[in-house]
């Protein structure tokens, strides 16, 4: 359990909602209920809240969680948010980083910069106590009236029909029931959902330990991430060093799998240690635990009208932060799919490439986050000679250091999609389909400056073109966005970056999806081609 001290806690009074009052079979109705009020089921119901769908959000507890628990939030999350409205408050808080250093020993091996390049409207990562970012996504969802935020609310009954989810939901007044058209599971690795589903969780676990310790010090430490193999304050093992708001720094420490976890996280003995690490004892605890940590997933993440996200249907190792921003881009993946399906504008067949697209990005993470812990915590003799060998050649030369792995930090994933339109032209560079937006810097034709990203905003929650340097124009079908870079009436591009991002000539048009992945591409496209990858993307064919 971890301990706490001084840390505000911002807990929310169970409220008697009238749908407990119904009798018998007037049983409240609901196009969507989400289960758990963690930074998935929020975004994900704050987003399907701005697409127009009514939204209840159960969590079984009475506040949000306590703890930094994640920290590292990702540029990709935080457009996302800026969707959703409040990307700017996490960024004002959080703390911005794009430069990681490697140590062996007392010796740095090399460093890197997650954002080399200007031109974004967002920086590569922030660092961030999720509870804050909790607490600004419940301000978010108390100004949207679509959305029932429910504490104190349990699932503890699922029943699935043909056309909907029967729930029995546990209260401090007594039960009540209600039916949803979908249900999405946020509700986090323990998922009491999974369980009533009766899907599997298959995966790894690992057995080596590691320590959290946040602390509370004024320290000169520049804002970046430090990782040590060896340090000499913590020999034989890794240690890692990240800032924090309000001078408060994590710290993790790999222990001995075999160590006594009551003993570990007690004050008296994590002192030491943290002490020998900064050279001073001029600190205090926020924040202390130990966990373990496994790579699993469900094998299937939608059963029947249940959709699983976040933590719920795929867990990795902290390293790469990759747990809460993948879950974050479940929740960016359905939102747009099943407002859609609920509309009647795409067949409930659309929730399968959900499905296709998530479950392929948690192999992926969870193959990059078993990689980054088979190095850091070597299982074995041989693993730990091959860790020793390329921490020597990473002294010496630059192949080396790209074996070295401290963590491969969280990207965006590229979707190989149902919904995506093949290439039929030769690209040098751009996102191909089924990969993520890049931004740009844009200027108005008034002078005012702008992103790429937050013109994709002004769009709304449709599919949008993309369009380059064509004075003609191409109109866009009925029901979509246009965003236009040069011509007459285009946006300017002041650098050229976004045409050098899309390799785009004059003519170049990007189908853009809802959720700002590229469905296609094309050099000259006709309006057949259009409507083709439009459909194709829609899950119209």
């Amino acid at each position: 359990m971890a301990q706490t001290k001084n840390q505000a806690k911002t807990q929310f009074g169970y409220r008697r909602h009238p749908d407990q009052d119904r009798a018998g079979a007037n049983v409240a109705e609901y196009p969507i209920v989400v289960i758990g009020a963690g930074p998935v089921g929020l975004s994900l119901a704050i987003d399907l809240a701005q697409r127009g769908q009514s939204v209840v959000l159960l969590d079984d507890a009475d506040r949000i969680g306590e703890g930094s628990r994640a920290i590292c939030f990702s540029k990709r999350s935080l457009e996302f948010w800026d969707r959703l409205g409040i990307g700017q408050r996490m960024v004002d808080k959080g703390v911005v980083w794009s430069v990681g250093k490697i140590f062996h020993g007392n010796s740095q091996l090399y460093q890197f910069n997650l954002l080399p390049e200007q031109g974004h409207k967002r920086p590569a990562f922030i660092n961030l106590q999720q509870f804050h970012a909790e607490a600004y996504l419940v301000d978010r969802v108390e100004e949207l009236s679509a959305i029932s935020l429910r504490w104190c609310n349990k699932v503890v009954g699922l029943a699935q029909r043909n056309d909907h989810v029967a729930l029995t939901i546990a209260t401090p007044d007594g039960p009540y029931c209600l039916h949803a058209n979908f249900v999405v599971a946020c509700d986090g690795a323990h998922s009491s959902l999974r369980q009533m589903v009766g899907a599997e969780f298959a995966g790894q676990a690992f057995e080596d330990q590691f320590l959290i310790a946040d602390v509370r010090m004024a320290a000169e430490f520049p804002t970046e991430r430090w990782f040590w193999f060896d340090p000499p304050f913590h020999a034989g093992r890794s240690a890692l060093l990240h800032k924090q708001p309000d001078d408060i720094w994590r710290i993790d420490l790999q222990l001995n799998r075999f160590a006594d976890p009551a003993a570990e996280k007690l004050p008296e003995n994590v002192r030491p240690r943290i002490a020998r690490m900064l050279g001073h004892d001029k600190f205090d605890f926020e924040w202390i635990s130990l966990y373990k940590f496994q790579c699993r997933r469900m094998d299937r993440f939608i059963h029947g009208r249940v959709i699983f996200a976040g933590d719920a249907a795929h867990q990795v190792s902290p390293f790469g932060a990759r747990g809460a921003n993948s879950g974050l881009e479940d929740g960016e993946n359905l939102s747009w799919k099943l407002d859609r399906v609920l509309r009647k504008t795409s067949p409930e067949s659309l929730l399968e490439s959900y499905h296709v697209e998530r479950s392929a990005a948690a192999d992926e993470n969870i193959r990059e986050s078993t990689r980054s812990t088979d190095f850091m915590a070597p299982n074995s003799h041989q693993e730990a000679r091959l860790r020793k060998a390329v921490l020597s050649l990473a002294k010496e030369t630059e192949f080396g250091k790209r074996m070295v792995n401290a963590g491969r930090l969280s990207v965006p994933s590229v979707y190989a999609s149902p919904l995506s339109t093949d290439d039929g032209e030769v690209w040098r560079g751009g996102p191909r389909p089924g990969a993520s937006m890049p931004d740009a810097p844009l200027s108005a034709r008034s002078g005012d400056a702008m992103y790429l990203t937050e013109a994709f905003i002004q769009q709304g929650t449709r599919f949008t073109l993309l369009e380059f340097g064509n004075s003609a124009g191409t109109d866009a079908p009925e029901g979509l966005g246009m965003i236009r870079i040069g011509g007459a009436s285009g946006f300017v591009d002041p650098d050229g970056l976004a045409a050098a991002r899309y390799d785009a000539a004059p003519g170049a048009t990007y189908l853009l999806r809802p959720d700002g992945y590229v469905a296609a591409r094309f050099r000259h496209p006709t309006p057949m081609a259009l409507d083709a990858a439009l459909a194709r993307a829609s899950g119209l064919n």
